[in-house]
This record gives structure tokens, sequence and C-alpha cells, in this order.
């Protein structure tokens, strides 16, 4: 019998000076199996990092056609195709072709997942952001994790301030151009 998904669920007080978002969020995240801690922290990063109107976790591994998190406006085009890990370029390609911007966010080592690309055709790469976190500070928020989690997140001058479940954490937000 294959194991299903576990959900988490985030109750999200989201403030981000840097872009002047205020929100509050109930975020349900379906974790598969074969997913690790750090993965999925990372996915919760990167949407509260690029929330705004339209935002989704796709299917997850079940949809191999779309990133983990995306955009789409209000005719269902595709407005931003954000990866999370270590894509491949020919993915990262594509998704820089379907949407109007792409975006990486890592738990992953950024130098190493930047050299992969080296040297591979990526759509507007330069215009591609691979944004990263403090080294540690991924693990550290995905051992804190509960199946049911309470969050506050503030973001300002690209420092990320984050309270979980009653701990507290913070890291800078590391950016480089994929190209």
């Amino acid at each position: 019998m294959a194991l299903g998904a576990t959900i988490h669920t985030f109750d999200v007080q989201l403030a981000d000076v840097d872009r002047g978002r205020y929100e509050s969020l109930t975020l349900r995240m379906a974790r598969h199996p074969s997913e690790t801690g750090a993965f999925m922290v990372t996915r919760l990063l990167a949407y509260c990092l690029e929330y705004e109107e339209g935002i989704a976790f796709s299917e997850g591994i079940a949809a191999t056609d779309e990133p983990a998190v995306l955009v789409r406006d209000d005719t269902g085009r595709m407005v931003a195709w954000i990866e999370i890990g270590a894509p491949d370029a020919e993915r990262l390609h594509r998704g820089a072709k379907l949407a109007d911007r792409a975006a990486v966010y890592t738990h992953r080592d950024p130098a190493k997942v930047a050299a992969a690309w080296a040297g591979k055709r990526i759509h507007r790469a330069e215009e591609i952001p691979l944004v990263s976190f403090d080294p540690g500070f991924v693990d550290d928020v995905a051992a804190m994790l509960e199946r049911r989690n309470a969050m506050t997140m503030s973001i300002t001058e690209r420092h990320a301030y984050l309270e979980l479940n009653g701990s507290s954490l913070s890291t800078a937000i590391h950016e480089q151009r994929a190209g």
C-alpha cells in the first residue's frame, strides 16, 4: 500500500515591508512521502516571498508540467513560474518561455545549482533570480514543523524574520541571477 501525502496547515501572518504586502493566510500544504522537509519549507518560503494575487501551489510531484509554485492572472495565463530546489536548465528554459517571469528558490548550495546551468540555454537567464537563505536556516525551520503551524514572517531590507510555533529564526535573503 502506497503512503499518502501528509497535510500541513500554516496560519501565516505575512508582513513584507520590502514589497508593501501585509496578509493573513491559511495555507494547506501536502507533503509527499518522497519530499524532504527542506524542500517543503523552501516551497513555503517561496510562496510567502512571492505572494501576490493568483499565487498557488501546483499539484506537486504529480504536476510534471508545472512548477512547485505558480501565479496565474484572471484569465488563467501563467505570469510567474517559481521553481524549488535545483531544476534542470531545460525545465527552467521552458518555464521562462511560458511565463512573464521565472524564479528559483533553493535550499541547496546556490553556487552548485547555478554551476549546473553553465553553458546551457535558458530563456532570459539574466532575469531569473536564484534565491537562497543562510546555511542551516531551512533545515532549522524544517525541524520545527508540525502538522498545524502558527507562523509570522516579516521581510525587510532582504532579511526575513520568522517565528514558527513559538521559536524565532532569521536569515538574509540571498539572490543571484541564473545567467
